[in-house]
């Protein structure tokens, strides 16, 4: 483990399962991180003020988790991928006595996070080290009332979570109203986010993608946060607060979700890729 000075506070740096972790202090508020893996960003968190997300992707999962139930109504999620615990933090601030498992597989990162950024004793979050894949399959039927996937190898989304059986186990986890919230990452040509968008159909009937413009239309790597469910979604109000973000984005879903897909068809486990590699540009 290494310490480095920056801005008056410490930088940590250790070797974690997934490569080179490090902790970089904001340098406009007292008690907040940024966690990146190998440069590049994973996560951000504010100790003091944990509902305070600073990425854009970050606040479009949010969101999400504000309007997936009554405000204030305890929630029973899940989070495959951990970082820096981000959103079951904000969970936890927002939705107090929710209760939370998180499935993160690389033990030295939960092992450095949980000991330079300690979670809120009163925080009901479970940390389970495994695969995501197969920390889901430990879940009971019906359990969660979200699940949010944010799972990147090398900043990549490993294949085994990019398909219909693996969202199938998804659903078998969600109670019958439940959401599912992705966040995925993709550049031109977009053939990686729209074989998910079709691989989702596959497996729920209503869909939404919050991401930006840009991203949209194929013209940079980024970004885009995929919501599923069951039941109808709140789309209006994703609408609404995705487009007045400091970054502001844009939501599609329906016709014009479908439309996106190009006709793009579904992945399976025996078809299934890991997401394209970022180019070099994006974490510089």
């Amino acid at each position: 483990m290494a310490r480095n000075k920056q801005r008056g506070r410490v930088a940590v740096v250790e070797t974690v399962a997934g490569g080179v972790a490090e902790l970089i202090p904001d340098p406009e508020h007292a008690r907040a991180w940024t966690l990146l893996i190998d440069g590049a960003p994973q996560s951000h968190v504010d100790l003091d003020d944990p509902a305070r997300l600073g990425f854009a992707y970050q606040r479009r999962l949010g969101h999400i988790a504000d309007l997936v139930a009554p405000p204030g109504r305890p929630l029973q999620a899940v989070h495959l991928g951990g970082g820096a615990f981000t959103l079951a933090r904000y969970i936890a601030a927002t939705r107090p006595r929710s209760t939370q498992q998180v499935v993160e597989y690389d033990a030295p990162l939960v092992q450095l996070v949980r000991r330079e950024l300690p979670l809120d004793p009163g925080a009901r979050v479970r940390v389970r080290g495994a695969d995501a894949r197969a920390g889901l399959a430990k879940v009971p039927d019906g359990w969660a009332d979200l699940i949010i996937a944010d799972v990147f190898s090398g900043a990549r989304t490993p294949a085994h979570l990019t398909s219909t059986e693996f969202l199938a186990e998804v659903r078998r986890v969600l109670k019958p109203g439940g959401h599912y919230a992705a966040n995925l990452a993709d550049g031109p040509p977009l053939a990686h986010l729209r074989g998910q968008i079709a691989t989702a159909a596959t497996v729920f009937p209503e869909l939404a993608l919050a991401a930006d413009p840009a991203v949209l239309r194929g013209r940079r790597y980024g970004n885009a946060v995929l919501l599923a469910s069951a039941v109808p979604l709140p789309v209006a109000e994703l609408t609404r607060r995705v487009a007045t973000d400091p970054h502001p984005g844009r939501v599609e879903h329906g016709r014009a979700l479908t439309d996106f897909t190009g006709g793009a068809v579904a992945v399976t486990d025996a078809s299934a890729k890991d997401s394209p590699v970022p180019p070099p540009s994006v974490f510089q």
